[in-house]
């Protein structure tokens, strides 16, 4: 046989054979054998089957090595089992194809490797073999390794793999979560992230522009930290620059005694917009805000109170919405960087890149058609030059391993400038250091245009979050929550947990990379794919065991009793929605698509309620109501379905009601 497993055909000791096999017996829970490096040079049939062997017994020790509690990532396991079967059918061929995903339909199994077909067009084109892909996955299926997971593979159609996982593998890794509680998937060594996000301009209101980046910013961080990476959440304040010039000038003219007296600014925008028509209207005045920024950029010590005291009202307005929205983040704005423009400047000088344009100093880097001006011909520095000294400073000071911007796809063009600029001087290396533009769509209005008030100004973000309060709260009380359901206190938090998670969800929902509709009916919608929908279905699961006077300690005690049987074919579907949460983290770790997981999430509820409508969680008596029987492991499948839901919500930002 050319089976790669320990077969007793093979004359090797019995006592190593005994020892693998037992090894392999007690490594169940934790998870599947790695991809085996080339046996090029190995013909012989017994020296292949004795290096598999000590490969198996050095795979079996890295994974002991690893943490129990990781979460298995299956589509990992099996990509790591078919890896080695296509390596050891084919160990001449470089990189050859890895496709495995979940099945779309029962009758194909659990997952499908869908390798043959692309390792025959290989052979094809780089070998002039012509070989039907049946006989490449025949090939492949005999050389899969020993493993824990797989029960059974069948070959379909012109060369599908359909593999079948073993009910006990996954009713394991089921009891290790409810034991455990969820974990992140193994990732390999901790990292440092830097996160730029939300970023609104001193002295302007935050407004519905700021959302998209403020939510998928903060979701992003709080996966990285879930994962276990060293995540820096920054706030890229517009703090700096000619604009405060024209506001301390008229801070000054309003408010002359501001040095002694704290200014009673009430409303920062109509100040903003003031300042501005006089600068526009105005040209003494224009004459002094100029002079002002002369002097603030000098740190003249007054000027320096003024600035302070503009930023200070608007960090108030600002903290506001990110109590709001549980955000959490820390200011490092432009002016934090105007230390470093000089040396910026210099560094990019001294390397030959800087060229002079009427006055201007600006930097072209190749493949992008406008230059960085790092200096304009009055000597003052850029967006530009911020933007370089933000990136150095995140590459060579904070030693971040993964930068992500979370900023509009405006600005898409001027980000990767910016990036390549940075790789350009040497500052990183694309293949060890991941610097990405998380970019976004605008928000519309239901009329397909971009989100505006009736008069045309654009909408402020506090005034949409307390519409969302007023909407939330009007939603509970249409379903008479206030009345006999839930407690004053209760209804607050009800009315919390909908308005932003419906918020946050909307935004969440969507690909990031398109625009979305904003519609307040469409999120508090509690059918479909929203919040409101997860967050009663959510609270619904968490009755079920409550109902059934089955407490925490007593599902606990059941996880590590119980065996999950997953007999009945919607246990087995709910069983393995739940073990695809580290598959739904891994992908959004790479992509950053976090309406995958809203997706995941929805898939898991709707296949949650297809279970509960098949199998009887407790069963009573028709007359009388009275618990009859309580199948304690179907309550574990509701305990685990919650779990994974309420680490997808702490992940999305929303907090979920345990009454709604």
């Amino acid at each position: 046989s050319r089976n790669y497993c320990v077969t007793a055909q093979f004359a090797f000791q019995e006592n190593e054979i005994k020892l693998l096999t037992a090894e392999i017996e007690r490594l169940k829970n934790f998870g599947c054998l790695g991809v085996s490096p080339s046996l090029e040079g190995l013909r012989d049939e017994n020296a292949k089957l004795k290096y598999r062997l000590n490969f198996l017994k050095k795979s079996l020790q890295e994974e002991r090595s690893k943490s129990v509690k990781s979460m298995i990532n299956i589509n990992s396991c099996l990509q790591e089992i078919f890896g080695a079967a296509i390596q050891a059918a084919y160990p001449d061929l470089e990189n050859p194809p890895l496709v495995v995903t979940p099945s779309q339909q029962p009758k194909f199994g659990d997952y499908q490797c869908n390798s043959a077909m692309g390792i025959s067009q290989i052979l094809l084109k780089t070998r002039e073999q012509k070989i039907i892909p049946r006989e490449i996955a025949e090939k492949i299926v005999k050389n899969i390794p020993a493993n824990v997971c797989i029960e059974k593979v069948e070959i379909a159609g012109p060369g599908f793999i359909n593999v079948h996982l073993r009910k006990d593998f996954v009713s394991k890794q089921l009891s290790s979560l409810l034991i455990n509680g969820v974990q992140p998937p193994a990732i390999g060594k901790r990292k440092k992230v830097v996160v730029d996000f939300s970023s609104p301009n001193i002295a302007k209101e935050m407004h519905v522009g700021h959302l998209r980046s403020t939510i998928i910013g903060e979701s992003m961080c709080r996966l990285f930290e879930f994962v276990g990476y060293d995540v820096l959440r920054l706030n890229h304040l517009g703090d700096w620059g000619t604009q405060f010039g024209m506001l301390i000038a008229h801070l000054q003219d309003k408010f002359p005694d501001y040095l002694t007296v704290s200014p009673p600014i009430g409303d920062l925008q109509a100040f903003y917009k003031e300042s501005k028509r006089r600068f526009d209207t105005e040209e003494e005045f224009k004459k002094r805000a100029y002079q002002c920024v002369v002097l603030l950029q000098s740190k003249n010590p007054d000027f320096i109170k003024a600035w302070n005291l503009i930023c200070d009202v608007s960090r108030r307005e600002f903290q506001k919405i990110y109590n709001c929205l549980d955000i959490t983040i820390t200011e490092r704005g432009e002016s934090f960087y105007h230390e470093m423009m000089k040396d910026i400047v210099k560094e990019f000088e001294d390397k030959g890149f800087v060229q002079v344009d009427d006055g201007r100093k600006i930097v072209f880097v190749p493949g992008f058609p406008v230059p960085l001006t790092i200096m304009k011909s009055d000597g003052g520095y850029t967006y530009d030059t911020s933007d370089l000294a933000a990136l150095k400073h995140r590459l060579c000071e904070e030693k971040g391993d993964i930068l992500i911007y979370v900023v509009d796809s405006g600005q898409s063009v001027h980000l990767q400038t910016v990036f390549a600029a940075g790789q350009m001087i040497g500052w990183y290396d694309p293949k060890v250091t991941r610097v990405a533009h998380a970019a976004f769509g605008v928000v519309l209005g239901e009329d397909k245009k971009k989100f505006k008030t009736r008069s045309g100004d654009t909408v402020r973000l506090i005034d949409l979050l307390e519409e969302g309060l007023k909407r939330a709260m009007d939603k509970l009380k249409d379903k008479e929550r206030d009345k006999v359901v839930l407690t004053p206190e209760e209804l607050k938090a009800a009315q919390t947990s909908v308005a932003f998670g419906c918020i946050k969800y909307a935004d969440l929902s969507h690909n990031r990379l398109n625009d979305y509709v904003f519609s307040f009916d469409k999120m508090l919608d509690d059918r479909g794919n929203t919040a409101a929908y997860l967050l009663y279905a959510f609270t619904r699961i968490r009755a079920i065991a409550r109902l059934a006077n089955i407490d925490e300690q007593m599902l606990q005690k059941a996880a590590r009793e119980e065996v999950l049987v997953l007999d009945h074919e919607k246990e087995w579907k709910l069983g393995k929605c739940i073990l695809r949460f580290p598959e739904i983290l891994q992908k959004i770790l790479e992509d950053l698509l976090l309406h995958t997981l809203c997706d995941y999430l929805y898939e898991l509820a709707t296949t949650f309620t297809e279970f509960y409508d098949s199998c009887y969680c407790v069963e009573k008596d028709r007359q009388t109501g009275q618990i009859v029987k309580v199948n304690m492991w179907r309550l574990l499948l509701c305990e685990a379905t919650a779990t994974i839901m309420a680490k997808g919500f702490d992940i999305l930002g929303i907090k979920p009601v345990q009454r709604m």
